[in-house]
């Protein structure tokens, strides 16, 4: 199974839209929030199966609405937006859910930067923001190969090279603490 993965699009679907085009044999979209109606409308436009959780810019604040459980032929996975797993400060929370749930690899966003790794014999993936990123790149998406014995991802930038840190925001302070607020 192939599927594209996508994170914060707060709105810009544009680049999203893009780059599944120059895409070939993708099985499944996954969204992880921030917002619902661009996974939607993403959905419509591309003629894909989309699977997607709401983020906290959705309003989302129970588990049901911000987190999936989706079925692989590898295993389970979790898809969580990753706001009520408090990402922003550690992992523990977001694994030790992974793994209450009988998950092989749980796929989140929130953070808008991209992670692939594993821990403790779960995959972690999070596929940065493709429209908003917060690593000094110009976006990042993540593509996933499952098979029954496997898991392999990627994670993609948009334009195969990140720019130095910083460079990529103009203004000050105030810009700053607008842009990265989140509301959490």
């Amino acid at each position: 199974m192939k599927i594209f993965v996508i994170s914060d699009t707060h709105g810009r679907i544009k680049k999203a839209v893009e780059v599944y085009k120059n895409l070939t044999d993708v099985d499944l979209m996954v969204h992880l929030g921030d917002y619902k109606r661009d996974a939607l409308d993403l959905e419509s436009r591309l003629g894909v199966d989309t699977v997607f959780v709401e983020g906290n810019m959705d309003g989302s604040m129970t588990l049901e609405s911000s987190s999936k459980i989706i079925d692989t032929e590898y295993g389970k996975i979790l898809i969580t937006h990753g706001h009520l797993e408090n990402v922003k400060d550690g992992f523990e929370n977001i694994t030790s859910r992974c793994i209450s749930q009988g998950c092989k690899a749980v796929l989140f966003g929130h953070t808008h930067r991209p992670l692939y790794e594993e821990k403790n014999g779960i995959y972690l993936l999070n596929p940065g923001s493709i429209s908003v990123p917060r690593d000094g790149s110009r976006g990042s998406y993540a593509i996933i190969h499952t098979s029954a014995d496997r898991f392999r991802a990627s994670v993609v930038y948009c334009d195969n090279k990140k720019s130095p840190s910083g460079s990529s925001q103009r203004g000050g302070y105030l810009k700053r603490l607008l842009n990265y607020s989140d509301r959490f």
